[in-house]
């Protein structure tokens, strides 16, 4: 914690700082930090450093500055860049801003703080996988933070039952099960970028009736929840980020994550396997 803390007092001293070199000198990668920072904040982190921008931004335009002038401070390349992302995180156009009548957005400074030290009984198992293949039904679906993903919700939906058992009968290997998969997300955007999603199963044999992906030999960390539904899965994913990565000598690796779940018949409850690819820190 104190060492993503540092972290947003550099991105407050240099709105324009460039994050592969924050990761490089917190010794980590660029990937891993992005990865991290999106599971605790609930954004991205280019979302993040776009909307304090923004908010100072407003500041800015409140003071009597220039609207290209204010682009410019603040990276962008035109006025008419700049008023669209302006736009789209206060609702108003810059010029609109200098009122006194007009509510402005914010996006507070974020600090990082631990609630539960070490306390939760974290089951987890490394496992060095060979190459294997992900196989059953993808499509692209718009990054949610918060609340449910209706894109999702939906494409679960139109999986017919006889399609999802024919799937699940090409699983031999680990993970067990049907696999809720996310994939690519574009660039570690904001809210709103495309993100891969899978409904899958791992197997050493695909089929070329379904789609399929390679997935490369490496090592898996897997954890294991059960509880209430969703929280019991919800805290899993935030005991990893804010417990385990911190405690281990491992990093979040480039690949799929794969969630498998089981519900109890009035989905109150649920048992869960989350499988996230690392690799060590030399």
């Amino acid at each position: 914690m104190l060492e993503l803390n540092r972290i947003i007092q550099e991105i407050e001293d240099d709105l324009e700082v460039d994050v592969d070199k924050l990761a490089r000198r917190a010794l980590t990668t660029e990937y891993h930090l992005r990865k991290m920072f999106g599971t605790l904040a609930g954004m991205s982190l280019a979302e993040y450093i776009r909307n304090r921008r923004l908010t100072l931004a407003a500041a800015d335009l409140k003071a009597g500055q220039a609207v290209l002038d204010v682009a410019i401070k603040y990276g962008y390349a035109s006025s008419e860049a700049f008023a669209r992302a302006f736009r789209r995180f206060h609702a108003v156009n810059p010029s609109q801003a200098r009122s006194d009548s007009i509510m402005l957005s914010s996006q507070p400074r974020l600090r990082f703080h631990i609630h539960v030290k070490g306390v939760t009984d974290l089951r987890y198992r490394i496992i060095e996988k060979e190459a294997f293949y992900l196989t059953g039904f993808h499509t692209q679906v718009q990054l949610v933070f918060k609340g449910d993903n209706q894109g999702i919700v939906d494409f679960e939906k139109s999986l017919g039952k006889d399609l999802k058992a024919r799937l699940l009968s090409l699983n031999d290997i680990e993970p067990k099960g049907a696999l809720s998969i996310s994939d690519e997300i574009e660039n570690q955007q904001a809210e709103g970028s495309t993100l891969d999603y899978w409904h899958a199963v791992a197997t050493s044999n695909p089929s070329k009736e379904f789609e399929s992906m390679e997935v490369p030999a490496g090592t898996w960390v897997m954890f294991e929840s059960e509880g209430a539904f969703p929280e019991s899965i919800q805290q899993m994913w935030a005991d990893a980020a804010t417990e385990w990565f911190p405690a281990n000598p491992y990093s979040w690796a480039p690949g799929p994550q794969l969630l498998h779940t089981e519900y109890s018949e009035d989905f109150s409850t649920a048992s869960a396997q989350l499988w996230l690819p690392i690799t060590r820190n030399s």
